[in-house]
């Protein structure tokens, strides 16, 4: 390859740097502390784990989306497209025995093999928690409003928490009497709102009409409270009423944390994760054409590890957060920025001194020796390209040159005095 070829990425991989990775981390502090206030403790799973974590049975990304490789001993690898597995399987090895709920967060990058043509980026960075061991109705109104809380703390205004219910759809192909593989193919259909191909597969499996007319009406039904009220008058069997029955009152305690006006409920909403079994939600704000929020409950997931627990999280699409932010002109308070002291041979001794007594005070400060070939108009727009607040000029041994690169404003000021903390 040539060198030019060399500093360019792979397709669906991108660099982050200066003051945009500042804002990235800065967001992924503020949902960090929501959720660290309820009580997650954090966990860090590697970035590639056996194949057999992701397979089809566990019903997380298809194998052709998987980047694979094999190690020295043959085994196959895979990086880690999805969180959830991961944190099930660790779940399973240190805390098979452990019966109280346990609580984990995570942030990290998983790595999908998209198409090229559906512009999406094939490496992104995750942040998210997950409960594992409370199969509770409280459980996901608690995970619901950490989500709400978590958007809200990043400065997001206009965004709206869909909920829907696994199990609604499955009583449905249920009682229609619809096999599992597919329930699949039509789960992935629906999901993609694609209800011409839902209708066109339900037909060529010789689905009674009055099932298909019901599958499709219903699954099309989302908004307000009011919408379950519209679901429950269609239908009939069991397991689609009591997963109804659930949202209302998982609706119910979110009132308790007053986030009901974000919440609305899409008894279409799939996912592409088979292994999601209750109720499932996404975030949505404008800017961008996906999910800024994914999650739901897993109960039988864990089971795949060899342990009985049931269990609920979500994961904040970090990149698509950000590009929501700042499509929408929300600004991200970042700290302040920090010094560049810029000094002569004659100065080294004081300058490290200096340098090192603002760094003790947890100041950030860089050190640069001058060039005569740079002029101070030169050294300002570096500081205000990377973020540096003041420019300290050192060229003799008594006094220094304090400019703050925003205002241009500059002041002599004696070196011993800023040594002694006197200024």
């Amino acid at each position: 390859m040539s060198s030019k070829q060399l500093v360019h990425t792979p397709e669906g991989v991108r660099d982050i740097y200066g003051e945009e990775y500042l804002k990235k981390l800065e967001v992924q502090n503020l949902i960090h502390h929501k959720i660290k206030a309820y009580g997650f403790q954090d966990i860090q799973t590697p970035t590639f784990e056996f194949f057999d974590v992701f397979s089809r049975e566990i019903g997380t990304v298809p194998s052709k989306e998987l980047y694979k490789f094999f190690d020295k001993e043959g085994n196959t690898l895979v990086l880690r497209p999805d969180f959830t597995p991961s944190i099930a399987r660790c779940a399973a090895k240190y805390f098979m025995e452990e019966d109280i709920p346990i609580r984990f967060s995570y942030v990290g990058n998983t790595f999908v093999n998209n198409s090229n043509l559906q512009g999406k980026l094939k490496e992104i960075t995750e942040m998210g928690a997950e409960l594992i061991g409370d199969a509770s109705i409280e459980a996901d109104a608690e995970m619901i409003s950490l989500v709400i809380e978590a958007l809200s703390a990043t400065g997001l205004k206009e965004f709206q928490v869909s909920i829907g219910e696994v199990e609604f759809f499955k009583g449905l192909c249920e009682e229609a009497g619809i096999p599992e593989e597919l329930e699949l193919n039509l789960r992935d259909l629906i999901s993609n709102k694609n209800f011409f191909g839902a209708e066109d597969l339900l037909r060529s499996q010789n689905v009674k009409e009055s099932y298909i007319t019901t599958i499709l009406k219903v699954t099309d039904i989302f908004g307000s409270i009011d919408a379950l009220l519209e679901a429950k008058k269609v239908v009939t069997n069991a397991r689609s009423c009591k997963a109804i029955e659930r949202l209302e009152r998982v609706y119910e305690i979110l009132t308790l944390y007053h986030v009901e006006q974000y919440v609305s409920f899409d008894l279409g909403m799939l996912s592409k994760y088979n292994y999601y079994t209750g109720v499932i939600f996404k975030a949505y704000t404008y800017g961008v054409g996906d999910a800024i929020v994914k999650g739901g409950r897993y109960d039988n997931l864990l089971d795949q590890f060899g342990k009985h627990s049931a269990a609920i999280g979500f994961m904040f699409v970090i990149d698509d957060l950000l590009a929501a932010l700042s499509r929408q002109d929300i600004s991200i308070a970042l700290k302040e920025g920090g010094t560049v002291i810029i000094y002569q041979d004659c100065c080294i001794e004081n300058a490290i001194t200096l340098a090192k007594k603002m760094r003790s005070e947890n100041k950030q400060v860089e050190l640069v020796k001058g060039n005569k070939n740079k002029t101070t108009e030169q050294y300002k727009e570096f500081a205000k390209n990377n973020r540096i607040e003041n420019i300290i000029c050192m060229q003799t041994e008594d006094y220094i040159t304090v400019t703050n690169a925003s205002t241009g404003d500059t002041e002599k000021v004696s070196l011993k005095s800023l040594l002694e903390g006197n200024q």
